[in-house]
This record gives C-alpha cells, sequence and structure tokens, in this order.
C-alpha cells in the first residue's frame, strides 16, 4: 500500500507505525485509518515481525477524529465511520498475533487516547496526556472507550474523566492503571525503544498465548479461564522457544528466542 499519512519502519523484529500528520497532530482521517488497518494486519503476517509499536510524529500522539475530514462529507454518519473503519482498526489491534506497545510522545486526545490504550501496553512521557474530549463537541467516547476505560481505571474516574473531559497526566493515568509507564521526556525514546526491543526479541508463541487468555478472562467463568489456560499452555510447551528457555535455564544463560 501506498502510505502518505503514516510511516512503516521494521529493523530487528520490530515493526514501528508512526503517525504522521503533524500538521494537524496526528488526526485520524478516513485515509490515516485504512493505512493503519492495513499496516497493522500486514505486521501480524510477516514472519520477520515480531513486535509492533505505534506512535506520533511531532510534539503529539494523535488529537483524535480529523472532523474537517469528516465535515467534508457532509453531516458526519458517525455510526457508518465508527463501523466500517474504527472498530476493523481497533479488532486488528486487539487481535494483533504480536504484542502492541503504543508510545505515546504527546497528548492523546479522543479517539486518539482510545487508539493508544487498545494497544498491550502503553508507555508515555510525562508530558504527554489523555483526554476524553468528547463531550466538549457533544459526542459520548467512542473507538472502543466506553469498553477500555471502567475495565483499566474503575466506573467513577472513568465517569469523571468521560463527563469532564479533563486532561489526565500521564503520571495520573499510570497511577490509575489506565497505562503501563510515565517516563520523563528526556529518556522516553529510550525507554519505549528498550521495552519494545524485548518484545521484540522474547518469546512470541508465548505473548500470543498470554493476550488471548487475559482478553478473554473478562468473558469467562473461572472453570472455563482454567481450560484456556491448560490448552494454551500446551501449545507453548511444545514451542522452539519454551525449549530454548528451560535450556538456557538449565545452562546459566540468557535465553535467545526464535519466535518458534
Amino acid at each position: 500500500m501506498d502510505y502518505r499519512t503514516i510511516r512503516v519502519e521494521e529493523q530487528g523484529g520490530l515493526c514501528r507505525v508512526t503517525l504522521a500528520r503533524p500538521e494537524v497532530m496526528n488526526a485520524l482521517s478516513s485515509r490515516m485509518r485504512e493505512e493503519l488497518l492495513h499496516a497493522v494486519t500486514e505486521a501480524g503476517t510477516r514472519a520477520r515481525a515480531r513486535a509492533l509499536v505505534l506512535t506520533g510524529e511531532g510534539r503529539g500522539f494523535c488529537s483524535g477524529q480529523d472532523l474537517g475530514d469528516a465535515r467534508a462529507l457532509g453531516v458526519p454518519d458517525f455510526e457508518r465511520i465508527l463501523r466500517e473503519e474504527y472498530e476493523p482498526l481497533l479488532r486488528a489491534i486487539a487481535h494483533c498475533p504480536l504484542p502492541t506497545l503504543a508510545a505515546v510522545n504527546g497528548v492523546a486526545a479522543g479517539a486518539g487516547a482510545n487508539l493508544a490504550l487498545a494497544c498491550d501496553v502503553v508507555i508515555a512521557a510525562e508530558s504527554a496526556g489523555f483526554i476524553q474530549a468528547f463531550t466538549r463537541i457533544g459526542l459520548i467516547p467512542d473507538a472502543g472507550g466506553t469498553w477500555t476505560l471502567p475495565r483499566q481505571i474503575g466506573l467513577a474516574r472513568a465517569m469523571g474523566a468521560t463527563l469532564f473531559a479533563d486532561r489526565i497526566s500521564a503520571a495520573d493515568a499510570a497511577r490509575w492503571g489506565m497505562i503501563y509507564e510515565a517516563v520523563p521526556d528526556e529518556a522516553f525514546e529510550a525507554r519505549w525503544k528498550a521495552r519494545a526491543t524485548h518484545l521484540a526479541e522474547g518469546p512470541t508463541e508465548a505473548y500470543r498465548g498470554l493476550k488471548q487468555a487475559l482478553r478473554a478472562s473478562f468473558d469467562n467463568s473461572f472453570e472455563e479461564q482454567l481450560a484456556l489456560e491448560a490448552r494454551l499452555q500446551g501449545q507453548c510447551g511444545a514451542s522452539a522457544d519454551f525449549l530454548e528457555g528451560v535450556t538456557a535455564f538449565l545452562e546459566k544463560r540468557p535465553a535467545t528466542f526464535s519466535g518458534r
């Protein structure tokens, strides 16, 4: 695909997808959503890729829906946009067979915040912030926000964050459990790259299994979850990475995983 609104770079098993519309704070146009869906889907099918990073160019991560793009189509049909454009993208991120990491370099607002929160791990610069800005323009949270937020930070904080559309600092987001880490700006790039490299060099099949198990746990009964754990662990136990992990442990050396 001819990417015009994002950049895709691959190196050492890491696929880095950068939102590249800095002049509009990386607002999500229809074209960008199409390109993101293609990039995420392709990364999950490439043998070389073992981890996926989503980040933004410039001073922001993503300012959310490009309202100018929507208005250019006349009265925006948000139900169609969500069903046909956002939902496939969010599903692709949630079900990506690779571990996904959002490196939030600046403000993440509206759908941009929820795009980041759809990833497996979120690491943010301390100067970044998360804003559920929807009520400021008479909308409800979308792009999965009404599902993600109550599970991550509880109903009381989810209600407050969405009703008041307050800016949640990266430090508060980490303290509340919305994201994994808030990192000083000067250490941010080195930190997310080190974390992403760790994932790209890790046991890919185990990561795939644990993602499936943790996401399924919200819907499964205890008995169903035990059965799922057993099935997935059986698959991991038959992998080359398990053999390498055990061998490395017995030989008292770091494991060198192949992702198989």
